[in-house]
């Protein structure tokens, strides 16, 4: 059985995809649910608007400082779990009990304590993305074969220097595995966020424009964000290809909780 081109699955899902919106919107005639040509048409208007161009660069600026504080917080905190007893004893009971919690539902008493700023909002995005790199890079850090860390002992290496040339590297694929779920989580804590303290972001366009009844806009603003979020994928897809190619492909991703 002849194996069907990469990109052709994907189109055939989208496509199926706008085949059933459009379905959905002609049988059930909702004033909610535009059909996919009027979406489509927004999207022009709404993506050479300037002020929505500043809205998903606020949106992306936040992102990406969430995501890196994530990342300098939640590496060498799972990395530690990973190769200490006594440190995987002390956060396991914090994280099993941050983890069920919806990181969007914290968004009011953050407002609370922080005001409605960027800070409120990175702070839930760090929140967001932490959990999964933290659990990942556990995870990598005790597949860790023992004996390779042995070697490195034996050659000199001190133990800061074993976890930066041995532990990091090895635990380096699945790392990465978390990371690409962070950043899944990253964009929906952003856009739920600024969806709760609508001051600026493409969370607080979508909310305004539901406000005005612009469907249009609301579904082509939809658009705009899975688009961001299948960019940003097929781009730390290729990224993780360079570093870890040698692991072979990734896992499928997990849907993640946000």
């Amino acid at each position: 059985m002849r194996r069907l081109p990469a990109g052709l699955p994907p189109l055939l899902a989208l496509a199926g995809l706008l085949a059933a919106w459009e379905v959905a919107s002609r049988f059930l005639a909702l004033d909610g649910l535009p059909s996919v040509p009027a979406t489509l048409a927004a999207l022009p208007d709404l993506v050479a608007d300037p002020d929505f161009a500043r809205n998903l660069l606020a949106s992306l600026r936040r992102m990406a400082t969430g995501f890196c504080l994530a990342l300098a917080l939640a590496l060498p905190a799972g990395l530690a779990m990973g190769r200490s007893r006594t440190v995987a004893a002390l956060l396991n009971p914090l994280t099993m009990m941050v983890y069920p919690v919806p990181k969007a539902a914290l968004m009011p008493l953050i407002m609370l304590w922080l005001g409605v700023g960027d800070l409120a909002k990175t702070l839930v995005i760090v929140l967001g993305v932490s959990l999964p790199v933290l659990y990942h890079a556990y995870q990598g850090a005790r597949a860790v074969e023992e004996k390779m860390l042995w070697s490195a002992a034996a050659m000199g290496l001190s133990g800061p220097a074993r976890a930066a040339r041995v532990v990091l590297p090895a635990a380096l694929p699945e790392i990465l595995v978390g990371c690409r779920t962070g950043i899944v989580l990253a964009l929906i804590t952003m856009a739920t966020s600024e969806m709760i303290a609508r001051q600026s972001g493409i969370g607080a366009v979508l909310f305004n424009a539901l406000d005005l009844a612009q469907y249009e806009t609301v579904y082509a603003i939809i658009l705009v964000i899975g688009a961001l979020g299948v960019g940003l994928d097929v781009l730390f897809e290729g990224a993780r290809a360079r570093l870890v190619g040698w692991a072979g492909p990734p896992p499928a991703l997990a849907p993640a909780s946000a």
